[in-house]
């Protein structure tokens, strides 16, 4: 049997989304920059719609927080809300000790 095989785009969209799946309603959720956090954002703006779930994002960056507006996902800020439930972001690489590398730092500065 050969397992389906699927692009890095397919996989970071299937991580994105099985994450969008802890997200329960009332959280704060940090919204990360990037592809992956791309896929989660669009998904949980699809999870209020659907489930009326009340849920806040914090985006990271300019384009999570033009994305988050765009998927109706209410903003609020570290300073009011400075415990988060949850935050999804992709990486570009993660070693044994779990350590993360981020892309090309264009967020790293908010994240």
């Amino acid at each position: 049997m050969n397992p389906k095989k699927c692009t890095l785009e397919e996989a970071k969209k299937n991580a994105a989304l099985k994450a969008v799946e802890e997200i329960k309603d009332g959280f704060v959720v940090g919204l990360g920059s990037g592809s992956t956090a791309a896929h989660a954002i669009e998904r949980i703006g699809q999870r209020m719609k659907r489930e009326k779930l009340q849920i806040m994002g914090i985006p990271t960056s300019y384009q999570a927080f033009m994305l988050a507006v765009k998927s109706e996902i209410p903003i609020t800020t570290l300073d009011e809300h400075p415990l988060l439930d949850i935050t999804i972001d992709g990486a570009d690489q993660i070693d044994h000790k779990l350590n993360l590398i981020k892309g090309m730092g264009g967020a790293l500065a908010r994240e």
